[in-house]
């Protein structure tokens, strides 16, 4: 055991566990109930993690589209149970849960209505790393006493960090900048999986040197890269990291804790968690994963996908990617459209690959593989080009941006200025839309952030119309129906043969 270990203070690792959101999203199409989450809430608040992230991400859009619950509900609901343990949410700055930039009114209400919920930390972060897209927010966060974590989207200009781009002169001198905003704690978000853990190492001893905030570290397994980063990140002093309970760990989720709990124990970072309670709270989540199943990726025999070490496409990207073509009925082409996303995206100024940008940039790879480059250009490929959604890391290419501003509504000069200051109050207009169905602000947020399907979802909350069966979700004894049926079905073809 090296010395690091063996000797010196104590420093307990903190881990914020991400089981009930990112998880299940990175798992399960984050379709996980709140109702499978109650049976271990107050036993998960014991274990003592820095934080639990229960929201954010995709899941706002997911419980009102597909599970036809209240996104607020859910925050409401969970506090009842879990009352020690701070909750987080990853909150994407000016695009807040949705997937374009909203207005600042919008922005405003939704801050201080997820406070008025119950949330705790705010993970704000933006695709471009243009932090302008935080100040409404971080007004609010910060207005209602809440603990602002300031984000930096990891990227690579090449294989390892540096280059011209993201560097670590880079992302020292985006650290600065967050914690000059006043942010209470630093997070590195990687979400491709494509962190180095000798990388990490340099960039968590420099940035120790540079900042006084805590420093917490999140990515995915997706590469296989995680674990080893984890390790050569506390080695360097980093004091939060990313979990997940087991079953709903590693692919293209988090690492698990149990085996950092392991590997920790009776060293000077001990976290102190009691590994059998963990085993137990896992053997909850495998027993609710059975109706979640039909969500998880079985096409491949590898629970990593080692390309991503060379084309960096994060895993929610490549399912987005593999279905357009598939609908193309042009999946053969799929490794034409890694390459072409890595010029796509040095083109239209070098944007981290993290929703939306993510999105952005591989519909527009898809389509200049399919029909010519640029020949179909998407609107939000013209709003980020015009500045809409901020200042992208490098300039977009002069010839592509004059070529998809020909004709542009906006005009064909890109905007320099904060993104939402060309946005008008949408509040109004979401009341219009909302009607008689809001009967609360929490509602209006709800249409306000999704026009189309948050008025459909307020129908079905108050019954003026009924749920779709789809969105009542699987009950575990219909998954003992599905599996008799198909052990039945096995049994006769066996006797046939």
């Amino acid at each position: 055991m090296d010395n690091f270990l063996e000797s010196g203070p104590k420093n307990p690792l903190k881990i914020q566990d991400n089981t009930f959101r990112d998880g299940h999203q990175s798992l399960l199409a984050t379709r996980m109930r709140t109702e499978d989450m109650l049976p271990i809430a107050e036993k998960m608040d014991e274990v003592g993690f820095w934080a639990m992230e229960v929201w954010g991400g995709a899941t706002f859009d997911s419980m009102h589209r597909f599970l036809g619950e209240d996104p607020f509900e859910r925050i409401k609901i969970l506090k009842k149970y879990i009352r020690k343990t701070p909750f987080s949410m990853l909150l994407r700055g000016q695009n807040l849960v949705g997937y374009r930039n909203y207005a600042d009114d919008v922005a405003r209400l939704f801050v201080d209505k997820t406070c008025e919920a119950g949330m705790d930390v705010f993970r704000v972060f933006d695709a471009l790393n243009d932090f302008r897209n935080f100040q409404t927010v971080v007004e609010r966060i910060k207005a209602n006493g809440k603990h602002f974590q300031g984000t930096i989207c990891y990227s690579l200009t090449e294989r390892r960090m540096g280059g011209e781009v993201f560097n670590l002169n880079y992302y020292i001198g985006k650290a600065k900048e967050l914690q000059d905003m006043g942010a209470d704690t630093l997070c590195l978000k990687d979400m491709a999986g494509i962190m180095s853990p000798f990388d990490i190492a340099k960039l968590i001893t420099a940035l120790k040197k540079e900042i006084t905030i805590p420093i917490q570290l999140h990515t995915h397994y997706t590469s296989g890269m995680a674990s080893m980063v984890y390790l050569e990140a506390v080695k360097a002093g980093v004091d939060i990291v990313d979990t997940c309970l087991a079953p709903f760990a590693l692919r293209t989720s988090q690492p698990a804790v149990e085996p950092i709990v392991a590997t920790l124990y009776e060293t000077v970072r001990d976290t102190g968690f009691d590994l059998a309670l963990l085993l137990e709270l896992g053997e909850h989540i495998e027993s609710v994963a059975p109706k979640y199943r039909d969500y998880l990726a079985k096409h491949r025999m590898s629970v990593i996908d080692t390309g991503v070490l060379q084309h960096q496409v994060p895993g929610g990207m490549i399912s987005n990617l593999v279905s357009q073509l598939k609908e193309a009925k042009a999946l053969d082409r799929l490794q034409e459209v890694y390459r072409e996303v890595a010029v796509t995206r040095k083109e239209l100024g070098m944007p981290p690959l993290v929703t939306p940008t993510s999105q952005i940039v591989g519909v527009q790879a898809v389509l200049n593989v399919l029909f010519g480059r640029y020949k179909m250009v998407t609107n939000e490929v013209k709003d980020l080009v015009y500045g809409l959604y901020g200042k992208t890391p490098t300039p977009v290419d002069p010839q592509v941006q004059k070529s998809i501003l020909k004709g542009y509504k906006r005009g064909e000069t890109p905007v320099t200025g904060r993104a939402a200051d060309y946005l008008e109050p949408e509040l109004d207009k979401a009341r219009q839309n909302a009607g008689t169905l809001a009967k609360s602000e929490f509602d209006l947020l709800i249409v306000a952030l999704y026009p189309s399907t948050g008025v459909r979802f307020l129908k079905w909350k108050y019954g003026l119309e009924p749920r779709p069966k789809q969105v009542t979700g699987k009950t575990l004894e219909d998954i003992r129906k599905e599996d008799e049926a198909m052990a039945a079905a096995i049994e006769q073809v066996c006797k046939a043969m």
